[in-house]
């Protein structure tokens, strides 16, 4: 009754709502499909998903990469003050993302940060890491992957404990290196959890909002406005029917994005 209540209903009526034109009073009017058409026509909508797909393509895949070296590292048994470690790695995952967000604004500023203090100081120019369409989705990606790498540690560190440790002492007795043991051992044994990884990442970035919203406001001239960010344009505006519709078609490409990663990363023994 409960996950009725607040999962399966609020579902179908945001559904229903997509299908309509309603500005948050008054009486909703069927449009049919008119919302799903006026958004796969708008520029600023696909601007908003190529925002969304670059920042993807600069969060996900180094990651991956940098949880499961992180993750490596922390199994490590032998690793000293590894304990303070993974209390340093998850550090910023708990913390205020507002926060944090305010001291990016703080270390980026063009004037005053701390970043282009540092480059005048080796005699090179400032660049505009917040105020320039080159460098804002790397500088935001940066943030998001400082906040949310301990996240993606922990996911495949956990993977990485399911390991039965008998696997590597069979290796190393028949002479495997590290290295190989790496890539024939624990790459393929923790593909569920990289999969698992990347589907939950890749709901977030689309999903990004807080980010672009404390640090960037969707500028320079739109080039952070992220599919979440838009999405919340329209319901700032009231305009509540195209906002559930604009849900709906990140719910499908979400979906489908990670139906795709779930197949290129599962084990090689479940490929059919």
């Amino acid at each position: 009754m409960v996950f009725a209540a607040f999962g399966i209903y609020p579902l179908i009526y945001a559904l229903q709502l997509s299908f309509m034109r309603w500005r948050g009073a008054g009486a909703a009017h069927w449009v049919g499909v008119d919302n799903y058409l006026y958004l796969l026509t708008s520029p600023d909508f696909w601007a908003s998903l190529g925002n969304s797909a670059v920042m993807w393509l600069l969060i996900v895949p180094i990651q991956v990469v940098a949880g499961l070296g992180g993750a490596v590292l922390l199994a490590n048994a032998r690793l000293r003050l590894r304990g303070f470690f993974r209390v340093a790695f998850i550090a910023p995952f708990v913390t205020p993302l507002v926060a944090m967000a305010q001291v990016w604004i703080v270390v980026f500023d063009q004037d005053y940060g701390l970043i282009n203090y540092a480059l005048n100081l080796v005699g090179l120019p400032d660049v505009g890491w917040l105020t320039s369409t080159t460098w804002s989705k790397p500088t935001l990606a940066l943030l998001f992957l400082w906040k949310t790498t301990g996240f993606a540690i922990i996911i495949l560190l956990a993977g990485l404990q399911a390991v039965p440790g008998g696997v590597y002492e069979a290796a190393s007795l028949d002479g495997a290196s590290r290295w190989r043991q790496f890539w024939s051992i624990t790459v393929p044994l923790v593909r569920r959890s990289m999969a698992f990884l990347v589907v939950i990442q890749t709901l977030a970035v689309f999903q990004m909002f807080a980010e672009p919203f404390v640090v960037t406001e969707g500028g320079p001239y739109g080039s952070t406005t992220t599919a979440g960010l838009y999405l919340y344009d329209h319901i700032t505006a009231s305009d509540l029917g195209t906002g559930a519709a604009n849900s709906f078609l990140l719910v499908l490409l979400v979906f489908g994005l990670s139906l795709i990663s779930v197949r290129l990363l599962r084990p090689k023994d479940e490929v059919s």
